[in-house]
């Protein structure tokens, strides 16, 4: 299945590709400058750029280089990393964020659809897979928590769960179909920054901002080719080294690793089903994704999140042969119907882990910078809701965004090196023996009572 696969993300490896912006070159003037032209960064410009803003983007590689172009394209409506998480974490103003979820999602589709983006949009739904008997119980009262809160949830025994997708290995799901749509999250980008290039908005790609100031009343960023001075500064660097030191505490770059094979012989894919298309995701701590792609090719990632030592970020990470090779058995063993079918590319990507999963919010130099990092996977979606309150901190605005506990309140921080290294590690084992067992062990109980709780 390896022997041919390119180690490039499959989104990206499009001749329908931009050509590269200009970097930026001299003294540039603006209202807002945004350092990141992930998803996050692209609807904050677009967004401040509509509202009459001059707006800079300065991003380091390209548009779409970092996770933006390298997720699995799975259009999540939750804002807080599912709704578990949510429970869990902000129980007080759990309703009112789903009820925000929904309208994120709904306007994105319309924002996408005013700008004329293809962004290969597809509303399918999401099904949760049980693959292990302990893990059954616990979907149908998932299903009942979610129809609770407003959404399409099914509970789908394992016949009914095989009509949809056959595998031998799942015994029950649940099928949620309102809550997320598939993209294509590398032209959903390309297309927000073409958006916001016709709104007066300037991207400059190849241009790494590498340092922050106060400037008078504003700010200043510099860069190799020369410096951007702005009232206000929105970061949206995701796992990337932060240009404000505190956000090192609070979030760490974890690589996910992504295969892609060739388009699914039709043979193949009928004996499957899947004749919705929902994206998929099975159902432990160390989880599988996966989704069809436009053209019929199988996307299929997760389930081994690696975090290296000191906030590890390097080219060469993105190399993992016992990664792939275990993404590609894991492959098969789900679907055996797909023997003899080959990958075409396989990548990673560093995630921007925070402990509580879903972003989080910060300012810094007398609040001319706003932050807006810590997705933990589950950005593609909540980027847009993040830009609108990035905006509303950066103008000082008393919005119910800004009042929301998500907003006004930070997870708790890791550890520094090496108990942050071995905490991590330390963790990852746990997850692996509760996969295996269906018990959160002593480790486990200790990091949920702490605010802690990790998943893959």
């Amino acid at each position: 299945m390896l022997a041919d696969a390119e180690l490039r993300p499959f989104w990206l490896d499009t001749p329908e590709r931009p050509e590269p912006r200009p970097p930026l070159e001299g003294a540039a003037e603006a209202d807002l400058v945004v350092v990141g032209a992930g998803l996050t960064g692209l609807w904050t410009a677009l967004l401040a750029a509509e509202a009459g803003e001059r707006v800079v983007v300065l991003e380091a590689e390209r548009v779409a280089f970092g996770a933006s172009g390298r997720n699995g394209g799975f259009l999540d409506a939750s804002l807080t990393h599912g709704l578990p998480n949510g429970i869990e974490r902000f129980p007080r103003e759990i309703a009112r964020l789903e009820e925000l979820a929904r309208e994120n999602l709904a306007d994105t589709e319309a924002a996408l659809s005013r700008h004329g983006i293809d962004a290969r949009w597809e509303r399918t739904g999401l099904l949760d897979v049980a693959t292990r008997a302990h893990e059954v119980d616990g979907l149908a009262e998932h299903a009942a928590t979610l129809r609770r809160h407003g959404w399409d949830a099914e509970h789908l025994d394992r016949a009914a769960l095989r009509e949809q997708v056959d595998s031998p290995t799942y015994l029950a799901g649940v099928w949620t179909r309102d809550s997320t749509a598939l993209v294509d999250p590398a032209r959903l980008c390309w297309g927000l920054a073409a958006a916001a290039d016709r709104a007066g908005a300037r991207i400059h790609e190849g241009t790494a901002a590498t340092s922050l100031e106060r400037d008078g009343a504003g700010v200043a960023v510099r860069a190799p080719g020369g410096r951007v001075r702005a009232r206000r500064c929105v970061l949206a660097t995701s796992a990337f080294p932060p240009l404000v030191r505190a956000i090192r505490r609070y979030v760490v770059p974890v690589y996910d690793y992504v295969l892609v094979t060739e388009p699914l012989p039709q043979d193949a894919l009928a004996g499957i089903g899947w004749r919705d298309r929902q994206g998929i995701s099975d159902s432990g701590n160390r989880f599988h994704y996966y989704r069809l792609t436009a053209d019929d090719r199988l996307l299929w990632g997760g389930y081994d999140a690696v975090y290296h030592f000191r906030n590890g970020m390097r080219p060469e990470l993105e190399e993992r042969p016992a990664t792939y090779e275990l993404l590609a058995r894991h492959l098969l063993e789900t679907f055996p119907q797909l023997e003899g079918v080959r990958a075409t590319h396989r990548w990673a990507g560093a995630i921007d882990t925070c402990s509580r999963f879903s972003v989080m919010f910060g300012r810094a130099l007398g609040g001319r910078v706003v932050y807006a990092v810590g997705f933990t996977g589950l950005g593609v979606g909540a980027s847009r809701f993040a830009a609108r309150v990035a905006l509303d901190l950066a103008h000082g605005r008393d919005t119910e965004l800004t009042r929301l506990e998500l907003t006004r309140t930070r997870p708790l921080p890791f550890p520094p090196e090496p108990l942050r290294w071995l905490v991590i590690t330390w963790t990852r084992h746990a997850l692996a023996r509760a996969d295996s067992t269906g018990r959160r062990g002593p480790w486990l109980r200790l990091l949920d009572r702490l605010g802690l709780g990790f998943d893959s």
